[in-house]
């Protein structure tokens, strides 16, 4: 009986997992690339999804997809924005608010945008038609892509806001800031240009930091307290950084520089 027992719970090991697959070309050509994030939320309103088909294709920068730009040659920015202007980029621009605060701040100014989350981007479409904002250019998807089609040294301004912190220790790979995402910002920024990052975890802070030290094309400005824990004097605000201050989180705002 003693013996039965022991075999009717005997331990049998779970099957071998298969071997991952090898990782293939995307359906438009590219190289794979993992995209980590939500691309969708709520379902949109006629109105968004009006400017979504109608408004985003006047505006979205051009060749930026592989499918369309399989050679990744740099785009014309002079010819997108009409002359020649200083280009500043936001990655992750969210709802739009510092984006276009900024292109109404500095209308000699080109601002580009990237963002994948469409929720986003139909609400920041519908506010830059009101504004009647004609100095910005959106990429609706990753940044990586569109930072691979930028001319090496060609942005004088670059803002990382409130991203996607990862808090699990698993997924901090998956942060914006790290070394092959800085090797791009460094590619594609002009020498002295400002690189702000704002955040109100203070997790992220800290990797954004350590991320940075190392390297010898970034430099970190902060010469005292304040210099991180005050915003910048052009700061508009934004819905998260509101949100984190009802929430009682203290924003840092760091500022590095393209040596």
């Amino acid at each position: 009986r003693a013996t039965a027992a022991r075999r009717r719970f005997r331990f049998t090991p779970p099957p071998k997992a298969p071997m991952p697959k090898p990782l293939l070309p995307r359906d438009d050509g590219a190289p794979w690339r993992n995209f980590h994030g939500r691309r969708h939320g709520k379902q949109l309103r006629p109105g968004q999804e009006a400017h979504l088909e109608e408004t985003l294709p006047k505006v979205s920068v051009p060749a930026v997809a592989w499918a369309e730009n399989p050679e990744r040659t740099p785009i014309d920015l002079p010819a997108l924005f009409g002359g020649p202007r200083e280009v500043w980029l936001e990655i992750g621009f969210g709802g739009g608010e510092h984006l276009l605060a900024q292109a109404q701040a500095n209308p000699d100014t080109a601002l580009l945008g990237a963002e994948p989350f469409v929720n986003g981007v139909a609400m920041h479409l519908a506010a830059m038609e009101r504004a009647g904002a004609r100095n910005i250019r959106l990429h609706a998807g990753d940044a990586r892509d569109l930072m691979e089609v930028l001319p090496a040294a060609s942005i004088s301004r670059a803002f990382v806001l409130y991203p996607d912190p990862w808090p699990k220790t698993r997924h901090h790979k998956r942060r914006f800031i790290n070394p092959e995402n800085l090797d791009a910002l460094a590619r594609v920024l002009k020498h002295g240009a400002p690189q702000r990052d704002a955040s109100d975890k203070h997790d992220y802070i800290r990797h954004s930091l350590e991320a940075v030290h190392p390297r010898d094309d970034f430099e970190w400005l902060a010469q005292r307290p304040s210099d991180w824990r005050e915003a910048w004097e052009d700061w508009p605000g934004t819905r998260y950084e509101a949100k984190a201050l009802r929430e009682g989180r203290t924003p840092c705002y760091l500022t590095f520089r393209r040596v």
